[in-house]
Parts: C-alpha cells; structure tokens; sequence
C-alpha cells in the first residue's frame, strides 16, 4: 500500500510540507540545501540546492500566497516560488541568531517564526522578513514553534530544555511555560521496564490542532504530551500518551479528518501512529476516568542517533539572573493551573492505525493527495514514503 516518490535527494530528507488547497504541492528539504517540490502523484517539479549548501530544516507554504515557500538553512530564510525553482525570490540573512530548526507560519501569512539552536525564537513581518519580536526563554535549543489557529497573537514553542512555551506577542515573556521533566516525576512513571533505557523529555515537535486549544508535543521520552488551553489562554489540563518505545521525534494534527483531534506520530522506534484523542480527558474533560497511560506494543529500534548530535555539546547550563527568576515565576503559574487541573492521561485504547515503518521517522506531513488521506513519512534515507489513511 505503502508508495516510494525517489529520486527527488541525494542526501537524508528532514523535512517536508504540503500548501493547501486541491491543487496542492508538496516540498521536502535535505542535507546539504537540497529542495524539491513534487506533484500530488509524486513526480518532481523542480529542485534547487540552496547557496551555502547547509541543511534544509524546515519548509513551509504560506496559506496566503501559495506562490511562496519558506525554507530555513543556516541561519537564513530562504523565500521560493515552488512552480519555479531557479534560486530565492528573497533571502532573510541572520533571520535566526544559531542554526534554524523549525519555521511557522500564521493563518494569514503575515508572521513567521522561526526557532534556533540558540534557544530563542524571533517573529518575523511578512512580507519583508524584519524581526519585529525576539523572544528568549529556553535555556536550549528551541527545536519547534507552532502559531495557535484562531489566535493570531498567541505561538506554542518548544526545546530541549523540556518546557513547552505559550506566548502572546504583545509580550516578550511567556503566557505559561510547561516543565516536561517536573511532569514526568509528578506522575511517577514506574512501569519502566528491567533494562529499558530512560530518556528524558526532550521537546522535539510540537503542533496545535485546527480548534486552537489542544497542544500536542513530541518527546524523547516516548509520549506524545498533551495540554488544553482554556480561557485567557491558561493552561487548564495536561496529560500524556505513550505513543513510542523510543522517543517521539514527530506529533502533527490532521486537520481533514472526521475532527480536529486525530494526531499523527512518528519516533526512533520507526513506527507512525494515529491516535483519536477525542475521547482523551485532555481534550474531553467530561472524561474523568483517572486511567493510566496509553502503552503501544513494544518493539526493537535502531539505537537513537539524533539529527542534531551536536545538541548535548550545545547544552546551556542555566545561569542565575533576573530574567530567570521572572521566568521562574511564570513556571511557578503554570505548575499551580497544572496541580488545579486533574491529573489525567489516556485510557489504554492504542492507536487507531499503526505503521511499522522500519526508519527512524525525521518527518511527518499529513496531507490529501489526488483526494485520498495520507501521511508523507521522511526517514534517513533520500526517499519519501506515502501512506494512505483512506480506509478512516
């Protein structure tokens, strides 16, 4: 069932994305700047390898100009059209301050964040690309950013220091910030098995789904975490999935399916999961099973060999200053809505659908192709592989 579109890199793909619409178009980046756009039926429209040669980390389509496409590399910002890939149409040098990992775009196209190595995630005015925000809070890398639907003010970011950021961009200190690892200890995970490696929650991906206040968050712990923004954007509830036996380098909503709460995994394991959530207590607060953690069958997977082996050498310690003890009283908010709110995670029900994909997942990008529902799965290797989700 499963379809390979090749030929389209000669380097591992790290990421893809999809624009909207029927006549949607595909792009993927890889190692070395390489970017290719396909057809819905997987033929390549065109490739480019970027000046500078480095790595392709993110690619994004905007929703308001489908003539436009975003790709990080370095630290710049590369702006594409996908129907004609001859070089950018305008570059935005120093747009991160480290490497970028991850770009964002809101609903209307008008603001793009971008989140480096550096930790900070800046907000950039489009058209014309001048930072306009800079917001610093993670003590590590920031590896993913996503714009709330709805809230065009409001951005989810996320690091490897394990906290998971709302921000409103009036301000340039966070609404609430989510400490992973404090979670992780308070539910007290001791279904730990005879020697399984434990792995903190590093925060690799994070998504929100369409109705804007549902987060999931990827992470190296295995679990897809969860939150519920309730209103004046607090944090109402958190809980978990435990979506992989090796970390989860990927959580996306699929917004086309039967609601907005189907979420798409991919980990280290080499397995994609999708998951209904619309019955987790997370996302359903009427639920009051307090039940325990959703386990998928356990598998053997390649050793986790992280696209960024840099970033344990790139580990900040904390430093003792005033904008810590600030950001300590925002955590101090959040960890008391997180104690108010009940501790819940999901009953075990097991995804819905589940892939042995057999490679590390870099990517995931759910997406409609010649009107059927897939996933489009990037590994280490320099082909795609489509899924179709046709029979939900």
């Amino acid at each position: 069932m499963a379809r390979q579109w090749s030929e389209g890199h000669s380097t591992s793909i790290l990421c893809v994305g999809a624009s909207l619409g029927p006549e949607s178009l595909l792009a993927s980046g890889s190692e070395g700047g390489e970017v290719t756009v396909w057809s819905q039926e997987g033929t390549i429209i065109g490739r480019l390898t970027l000046p500078g040669e480095e790595d392709s980390t993110s690619v994004v389509f905007s929703p308001a100009a489908p003539g436009h496409l975003y790709v990080s590399h370095g630290d710049t910002v590369s702006v594409l059209d996908p129907r004609n890939l001859k070089g950018p149409m305008e570059e935005f040098q120093g747009a991160g301050e480290e490497e970028i990992n991850a770009l964002a775009l809101n609903e209307t196209g008008s603001a793009l964040a971008v989140a480096d190595d550096s930790g900070a995630v800046r907000v950039l005015e489009l058209p014309g690309g001048k930072v306009c925000r800079t917001l610093r809070r993670h003590t590590n890398i920031c590896s993913s950013v996503a714009f709330r639907p709805h809230r065009p003010n409001n951005l989810v970011s996320a690091g490897l220091d394990m906290q998971v950021m709302l921000w409103g961009l009036q301000k340039t200190r966070p609404l609430w910030t989510l400490n992973l690892q404090d979670v992780a200890e308070d539910e007290g995970d001791h279904q730990q098995r005879p020697g399984q490696l434990f792995n903190p929650p590093l925060a690799h991906c994070v998504s929100v789904a369409s109705c804007g206040n549902i987060l999931g968050c990827a992470a190296e712990d295995g679990r897809v975490h969860l939150m519920r923004i309730g209103s004046g954007s607090k944090l109402e509830q958190q809980g978990a999935v435990k979506a992989h036996s090796q970390g989860a380098s990927q959580a996306h909503f699929v917004s086309f399916l039967s609601h907005p709460y189907w979420l798409i995994s991919g980990g280290n394991d080499g397995q994609v999961a999708l998951w209904d959530l619309s019955k987790h207590p997370v996302v359903a607060p009427d639920a009051k099973a307090k039940t325990r953690v959703t386990a998928a069958p356990r598998r053997k997977g390649k050793g986790k060999t992280k696209r960024k082996e840099q970033s344990q050498d790139k580990a900040k310690t904390p430093q003792k200053d005033e904008a810590e003890k600030e950001a300590a009283e925002v955590e101090g908010e959040a960890a008391a809505a997180a104690v108010a709110a009940e501790d819940v995670t999901e009953e075990k029900s097991g995804p819905k659908l589940s892939i042995s994909h057999g490679d590390k997942v870099n990517w995931l990008c759910p997406a409609v192709l010649k009107g059927e529902h897939c996933v489009v799965v990037a590994d280490q290797s320099c082909s795609l592989t489509v899924y179709p989700l046709s029979h939900l």
